[in-house]
């Protein structure tokens, strides 16, 4: 959605090659890490099997917020105070460090400081929205309760965060995929990684596959370390797909017939309808999201899109639609993402499960695995250990999803003529406004003609039609 007219494009990888450290994926955080470890000293690739910034950064609300809902007192209630802490110190220190390279490198995104809002319609609420303010200022953020937002209708109260920030992901991506090109790195577009293996050395060896219009073509990256920052690590690769949960949601871009609202916001109960500005279309321009459900879960697709742009409509004086999507994300059962070593790794590191917010929490990540890479020691990073197993109620969660994922799996397996994933062979279903496949198990998503579009497949479907 995001992607500009003219872009820097790479070279696809046609030859081994050995690295310090391979990054795999070139979204959000692939490319923050690969640039600060590039800084640091090391020798880095980035492969990525499409383009820089074209999966979910592209498509992302793009807040650069410390605001993530209600998050903080959750955080309190079901881990601790320094929990909290934690986490709200790690997502500061990720505007920090976004903010600061637009600084540092000059790059031109858009970069604007707005008001975040979480707000609830409902009465009810009010005491829930208030112990979130309240932990939020515990902690140090910039929080406070508010009855009013800039929005055109009445809510029952909100947490409002000054202070916080919106941008252009793609054009910031793209310069910061420049600058660490001319700090000496590399990167291979159009280069998909379909293994990630630890050999006995300790090292690291990625089987790349070369997609062009030449067909296809084999290489491998061997490195010392290795980062893996696709949506979700590829394959079975530490076990997350069974640890995670892949939440979607609808996204329009719309364009008013008069100034839009400055501020962002989102509601906390469903549809979760969030907004904010989109910069590019002037200001009139809006994005708006939100009636996400579970990947897979496409009965009603064209209707929850549609009741999306019913509400904008309803709710603004609305000129043209100009964009529409759907994109999705990965939940975590205790409301941490994952990020380290990767399980019974020493030299894989993951980042994966940042619940539809992913700037601040994917930069707090890359400054996270940076430090790992580096030995140094950082005083956050301990909640988001990647391979913690997590408290009963997140175990509990995991069974709970894993029985849902058993069933799915028999029921296709049991009179299914749908085709089935690549991963681990779950039924797919056709998702028709964005005509894709999309499996309701994991998350892999799959374009009409088969190919991947978004992981833990690697593998191309083979479809005898179209549909």
């Amino acid at each position: 959605m995001w992607l500009p007219l003219e872009r820097p494009t790479y070279s696809a990888l046609t030859s081994d090659i050995d690295v310090d450290l391979a990054v795999v994926g070139g979204g959000w955080v692939g490319l923050h890490v690969a640039y600060l470890a590039q800084r640091d000293g090391a020798q880095v690739a980035v492969v990525e099997a499409a383009e820089i910034a074209s999966g979910t950064t592209g498509y992302s609300t793009a807040k650069l917020t410390s605001q993530h809902g209600f998050i903080y007192d959750a955080l309190e209630t079901r881990h601790t105070v320094e929990v909290a802490e934690q986490y709200a110190t790690a997502n500061v220190a990720g505007i920090d460090l976004v903010t600061g390279l637009v600084d540092e490198l000059g790059i031109s995104c858009d970069l604007t400081r707005a008001p975040a809002w979480a707000y609830t319609l409902e009465p009810t609420r009010r005491d829930e929205v208030a112990s979130e303010a309240d932990a939020a200022r515990r902690l140090g953020l910039p929080a406070h309760l508010d009855e009013t937002i800039d929005l055109p209708f009445e809510i029952a109260a909100a947490v409002r965060f000054d202070g916080q920030y919106h941008l252009d992901p793609v054009r910031y991506l793209n310069e910061l995929a420049e600058a660490f090109v001319s700090a000496g790195g590399t990167i291979y577009e159009h280069s998909r990684a379909t293994s990630v293996d630890e050999l006995r050395d300790q090292s690291v060896n990625i089987s790349v596959e070369r997609i062009s219009d030449r067909g296809l073509g084999h290489s491998s990256v061997r490195a010392n370390q290795a980062v893996v920052t696709t949506l979700l690590p590829l394959g079975s690769l530490g076990g997350y797909f069974a640890k995670t949960r892949p939440i979607g949601a609808y996204g329009i871009a719309v364009r008013l017939r008069n100034a839009a609202p400055a501020g962002m916001t989102i509601q906390i109960e469903p549809p979760n309808w969030s907004t904010r500005p989109w910069l590019a279309a002037g200001p009139t321009g809006m994005i708006v999201v939100g009636n996400g459900h579970q990947v897979g879960k496409t009965d009603d697709a064209a209707y929850r899109s549609d009741e999306l742009a019913a509400w904008t409509h309803n709710t603004f004086e609305v000129e043209t639609i100009e964009h529409r999507w759907f994109a999705h994300d990965y939940s975590t059962p205790d409301l941490l993402p994952y990020v380290g070593y990767s399980p019974t790794s020493t030299a894989i590191l993951v980042a994966t499960g940042f619940r539809k917010w992913g700037l601040s929490n994917g930069a707090a990540a890359a400054l996270m695995l940076t430090d790992h890479l580096a030995g140094r020691e950082n005083s956050w990073a301990a909640p988001f250990n990647a391979g913690r197993i997590g408290d009963a109620k997140a175990v509990g969660k995991l069974v709970t999803g894993g029985f849902h994922v058993g069933k799915e799996f028999i029921a296709g397996r049991l009179g299914n003529d749908h085709p089935t994933c690549t991963h681990l062979g779950c039924p797919l279903h056709w998702n028709a406004p964005d005509s894709t496949w999309d499996c309701y198990c994991h998350g892999s998503r799959f374009d009409s003609t088969g190919a991947v579009l978004t992981g833990p497949a690697v593998n191309s479907l083979k479809l005898d039609t179209d549909k």
